[in-house]
């Protein structure tokens, strides 16, 4: 199970895994002909998002590794179970991968997973791009996400090509990218529609990124496909602490994502399976709608609404 890229030859594209017993972790390594920087990028930590894995197959089909100072680890399917499963979270557990970095060799098969990948894939990024979307059941805004604490982060996220990118003073612990942070190891996130589908203008957004992200680092000459910036969101981006649902519902939204909203201006409301309002939901403050609830069908306590701040 071990993995060594650096005994992998260079100018050319190798298909490994990670063995774990359980799930077996496929890894693309494409090392140039020329030493130099890492990208890691990694898709599907959450099972219902395919966005990712679809851009890193098409990213990795165009690529020329002769003509690569550097190399490029993508992991297009990280937790296989969900994957299979086309849940958020594992079959296996119950667990949210997403929430449990850096994980535990001697733990349950997600802690198991999120262990290997942070300390044999993550851990050997010269930076670290996660690509995430709104999975089936909620919706965010197709963008960029980055560490406002570090001028690295927020230079590739100026530099990635999304027209929306969203700055976060902090990084809520158990993530990949605050295992990454935790190794002094800058990263972007994404985020899209989600539906579990593919939207065509996200598939391209997280493409460019991604190869935007390798011409940044060095690893492409090619110059930076330009993309001007249109909103600035600055924020926590934590979505369980946002609006959450306080009982089982029926839930009915009054805005989109990305609307502008006033503080207690009216968001949705959640209603009984006889259609009685059992509770109604207002702005906390003035903002922009950064995520929202796509499912109708809602269990207790999951998000409804996040609402970011954002940069002028």
């Amino acid at each position: 199970m071990k993995f060594n890229p650096a005994e992998l030859a260079r100018g050319a594209i190798h298909q490994e895994s990670l063995d774990l017993g359980f799930a077996r972790v496929p890894l693309i390594v494409v090392r140039g002909e020329q030493p130099g920087r890492t990208l890691v990028v990694t898709a599907n930590v959450h099972g219902d998002e395919y966005e990712g894995v679809r851009a890193i197959f098409e990213t990795v089909d165009a690529l020329s590794p002769e003509s690569m100072s550097g190399d490029l680890i993508a992991v297009p399917v990280v937790n296989p179970p969900a994957f299979w499963n086309t849940t958020r979270n594992s079959p296996l557990d119950g667990k949210n991968l997403a929430r449990i970095f850096p994980g535990d060799s001697e733990g349950t098969p997600s802690e198991q997973l999120a262990f290997q990948l942070a300390h044999q894939v993550i851990a050997r990024a010269d930076f670290y791009l996660d690509l995430h979307s709104g999975g089936v059941k909620w919706r965010m805004p197709s963008m960029a996400g980055y560490d406002a604490s570090d001028p690295r982060s927020k230079a590739a996220a100026l530099a990635f090509g999304a027209e929306v990118v969203w700055g976060h003073p902090e990084v809520a612990p158990g993530r990949t990218v605050s295992f990454a942070k935790s190794c002094a190891i800058p990263f972007l996130y994404t985020e899209a529609r989600g539906a579990g589908r593919i939207a065509p203008d996200d598939l391209q957004m997280m493409k460019r990124g991604i190869r935007n992200l390798l011409r940044h680092l060095g690893i492409l000459a090619s110059p930076l496909e330009k993309v001007p910036i249109k909103l600035h969101l600055f924020g926590e981006g934590n979505i369980e602490r946002g609006i959450n649902a306080p009982y089982d519902g029926f839930f009915i939204p009054f805005v989109d994502v990305l609307d502008r909203v006033e503080k207690g201006q009216p968001l949705g409301h959640l209603t009984d399976l006889y259609g009685r309002t059992l509770s109604s939901f207002e702005s906390p403050c003035a903002g922009i709608v950064g995520l929202r609830r796509e499912v109708p069908a809602v269990e207790q306590g999951e998000p409804l609404f996040l609402i970011a701040g954002e940069l002028q």
